[in-house]
Parts: C-alpha cells; sequence; structure tokens
C-alpha cells in the first residue's frame, strides 16, 4: 500500500506532526521568549518580547511605541515560538491568533510581576499587555539530517551527528 505523499515525493506525516491544544499550552509554559506579530500601519512588523502565561492567556510587558499603539487600536496579533530538540531530531512551533488588551488591573498586573515578567530591553515597560488567544496551533516534525559536507557549521542540526 502507498503511503500519501506532500507533493514533493514524501510520505505527508502532516496529520501525525499536530500538537493538541494542551501540548501548545505545556510550550508555551516552558517558553520565555516568542515573537509578537502586528500589523502597524498596513503593513506586518515583527518584535521580539518574553512573556508569561496567566488564566490560559499570554501577558507581556511594553513601554510607548508600536506594540502598545497596536493594542490600543484593538487589532489582532499572533505570538510565535519555537524550537528544536536535538536528542530526538524534532523541531516544533507553536501558533496564538488572538486579541489584545492592555491591563490596567493591578491584581492582575501583580500576578505577572509574581511570575518574574520583567522586561528584558532597557527603558521603561510600564504597560502589561495580555494577548487573548482565539486559535492555538502547533505541529511537531522530524528534521532532515544534514548534509554535513553542505550545511553550515552554525546549523544546530548539525550537533547531534558530529
Amino acid at each position: 500500500m502507498n503511503q500519501p505523499t506532500a507533493g514533493n515525493g514524501r510520505p505527508d506525516n502532516s496529520a501525525d506532526s499536530r500538537l493538541s491544544f494542551d501540548q501548545c499550552w505545556e510550550l508555551l509554559a516552558a517558553g520565555t521568549v516568542g515573537r509578537l506579530g502586528l500589523v502597524v500601519d498596513e503593513h506586518p512588523e515583527i518584535y521580539p518580547v518574553n512573556y508569561v502565561l496567566d488564566e490560559r492567556s499570554i501577558v507581556f510587558r511594553t513601554g510607548h511605541g508600536r506594540k502598545l499603539w497596536n493594542v490600543m487600536a484593538a487589532r489582532p496579533a499572533v505570538l510565535e515560538i519555537d524550537g528544536y530538540e536535538h536528542q530526538s531530531e524534532e523541531a516544533w512551533s507553536v501558533v496564538a491568533r488572538g486579541d489584545t488588551v492592555l491591563i490596567e488591573n493591578p491584581d492582575e498586573k501583580d500576578r505577572a510581576e509574581a511570575q518574574r515578567l520583567e522586561p528584558w530591553e532597557p527603558g521603561p515597560k510600564d504597560h502589561y499587555v495580555r494577548l487573548i488567544p482565539r486559535a492555538l496551533t502547533g505541529r511537531r516534525f522530524k528534521v532532515n539530517p544534514p548534509d554535513l559536507w553542505t550545511t553550515r557549521p552554525t546549523d544546530s542540526r548539525r550537533a547531534s551527528f558530529e
């Protein structure tokens, strides 16, 4: 029996690689930094943010500027994290899409601070923002082994072969 292919001659394992809702939350909980995607001035922008989880939402801090402007404009946002596991030679990615709201309640800010949500970048980051996911998706996949003769020395896949 032939396996279905993904159009490139390789077996299509996409159904097997989807992460469950709970697996996505576990990976988000283990992470500390993600890439926040926003639409600013009608084009996409990506910002690295450190974050914590609070009540099935993602909380980060920001100062005055584009991220805060986007929150105040009530536009949708996305946060993406990913990783690579040398032992299993698998990569994974989690994407949370939803709405952002400015946190103004002092108790909610205190909960975030209790989780040590401190800004990495110098300067005031006095505004707390909550990303409330409306969609949470993730996938895990086996990474192709590197061609040790042509793969860049800095490619993280090499570590498991050297």
